[in-house]
């Protein structure tokens, strides 16, 4: 008989903003919401269901200096076409799902993308995952902002 030993979550998450200028919060939404747009400047064969409950894949292949090749499943929450994206996924470490809220406010001369990721477990592998993710997303939302305002991709 094995027992399960539960981590409790730390209150610490991530939290970036960005503001990309010059573009529509229906623009930079679909560019990190939709299969479509993300994959024109980020990820390969990248599936979103767009519905609560709608799965999601995020695929890359080759990516960076890296080339990392893998996928990461998740759920989307809410789906809300220019002004939020609010779904769930698999830490780095696979042990468990984090939750994303992505909000897109029109601002004078732009969209300020608001991103929060919590919901990491309170352990040596949490900080981790939390500490991999920071790099990632501050990583993402520049690509993302260099590509929505120039067409620029990494």
């Amino acid at each position: 008989m094995g027992s399960e030993v539960h981590m409790g979550t730390m209150e610490q998450g991530v939290d970036f903003s960005v503001l990309v200028r010059s573009v529509a919060p229906a623009r930079v939404f679909d560019l990190l919401a939709t299969p479509d747009g993300v994959n024109e400047w980020f990820t390969r064969s990248t599936t979103i269901d767009p519905r609560p409950g709608g799965s999601i894949v995020f695929r890359w292949q080759d990516w960076g200096p890296t080339h990392f090749a893998g996928e990461i499943p998740g759920a989307v929450v809410e789906w809300s076409r220019g002004t939020r994206f609010v779904f769930t996924w698999r830490a780095d470490s696979g042990g468990y799902d984090t939750s994303v809220v992505v909000t897109f406010e029109p601002r004078e001369g732009g969209t300020l993308v608001h991103l929060v990721e919590t919901g990491y477990e309170d352990s040596p592998v949490g900080l981790q995952d939390l500490l991999n993710r920071a790099q990632g997303w501050g990583s993402v939302l520049t690509l993302l902002k260099f590509y929505a305002e120039h067409g620029i991709i990494y």
